[in-house]
């Protein structure tokens, strides 16, 4: 008996006992239980007993020895599925039976993968970079100054009311020296310069020598209403804390 032979029969053994031990299963416990159970001892019987039995030192079946082929033209999926067991024991020349009688040679190529060859990256074009050197956009236009006949020198006092003057100080842009030279124009508190109409701010602004501008440009008129009424600035409050002068 050869080993196709020998590993045939055990393996119908095997399928059989796992047969009977599954039904025997199924009998004892019946039900869908039964059934599951029954399957489940089926299987593991057959494929359990095939593997551990029927193959390996013990069975004498593909231990080593030179394999016994079948007849030319005999070729089954049993014997494709022993050729694929040959092959995972390391059995590297193993080729069907009809292919020795013709004289082909063993597919080698088949377990050898071709090598990967790896893709190369995709050429992206750049998008073009935004100008750089654009023209800037034009500044906004400075404020015309008055034309002649627009400014107006504001109404003056020769005193200060009751003899105290207001702190112009505590206006943001009026230091010690401005307030001298305020006063030396007639102007000494708070409601006169929050009632300066446009035209007279304009005259100020031209005539605060060495301090042109300084009305507009610090808003006296905001921040003098703010303090006419009773009211004080983040600047005054400064002032009168002593962080300032």
């Amino acid at each position: 008996m050869n080993e196709w032979t020998k590993f045939n029969n055990c393996t119908i053994f095997w399928w059989v006992a796992g047969f009977a031990l599954g039904l025997g299963t199924y009998v004892a416990l019946s039900g869908f239980l039964g059934v599951i159970l029954g399957l489940a001892v089926f299987v593991l019987a057959g494929l359990g007993g095939s593997r551990f039995f029927c193959v390996g030192p013990a069975s004498g079946v593909n231990t080593g020895v030179t394999y016994t082929a079948p007849a030319v033209g005999s070729d089954t999926p049993a014997i494709a599925a022993a050729a694929a067991r040959a092959a995972m024991q390391n059995v590297t020349q193993y080729a069907p039976p009809s292919a020795v009688a013709t004289g082909a040679a063993p597919n080698r190529a088949a377990a050898t993968p071709a090598p990967v060859k790896a893709k190369a990256p995709k050429a992206t074009a750049e998008k073009p970079k935004a100008k750089e050197d654009e023209a800037p956009k034009a500044a906004a236009a400075p404020l015309a100054a008055p034309e002649a006949g627009e400014a107006k020198r504001p109404e003056a006092l020769s005193a200060p009311r009751e003899g105290q003057a207001d702190d112009l100080k505590l206006i943001k842009g009026v230091g010690p020296k401005l307030e001298k030279l305020c006063h030396s124009m007639g102007f000494y508190h708070y409601d006169q310069i929050a009632n300066w109409t446009a035209e007279e701010v304009a005259w100020v602004d031209e005539n605060l020598e060495g301090f042109k501008g300084r009305v507009s440009r610090d808003n006296w008129i905001e921040q003098a209403k703010i303090l006419a009424g009773g009211g004080e600035t983040a600047f005054s409050k400064r002032v009168e804390d002593g962080d300032v002068y």
